[in-house]
């Protein structure tokens, strides 16, 4: 199992399951997409914190109108992937979370509560590698 702390550990070491081990520098800060932020932040033993902000925006008869939708908590991680679902979710809900060249790959099964075509499915570019200010933080 990877060990995430603050600080960076050296690239390229495979875990059991073959895929890449990635460094807390490599994950930690704000990713998004479209309409739509993930943040992220190692904790260490295997553990980060999570933060998802989601919209999704429509057109109605009265105009431009968005549902939006978040969800928190913390994923556990090996290797270069994480599962996450957010606290409160229903028990169906798994989102994957796969760091990989540079990006972040996220799917998402079942409903995570998030609101009406909210979704946190995606690719995800880094856009900060500053420490994420999380609800506790506030």
């Amino acid at each position: 199992m990877l060990t995430l702390t603050a600080t960076a550990a050296p690239e390229g070491k495979g875990s059991a399951a073959g895929s890449k081990d990635v460094t807390a520098a490599q994950v930690n800060g704000t990713w998004e997409c479209k309409l739509n932020s993930l943040q992220v932040w190692a904790l260490g033993k295997g553990k980060l914190q999570i933060l998802f902000e989601g919209t999704y925006e429509y057109k109605s008869p009265q105009g431009p109108m968005a549902n939006t939708g978040q969800g928190s908590g913390i994923a556990t991680i090996e290797g270069d992937t994480a599962i996450f679902r957010p606290e409160g979710a229903e028990e169906g809900c798994k989102i994957t979370m796969k760091f990989t060249g540079g990006k972040l790959i996220v799917k998402q099964e079942g409903e995570c509560g998030f609101g009406n075509h909210v979704y946190a499915e995606g690719t995800y570019k880094k856009t900060s590698s500053k420490k994420p200010t999380f609800d506790q933080d506030r």
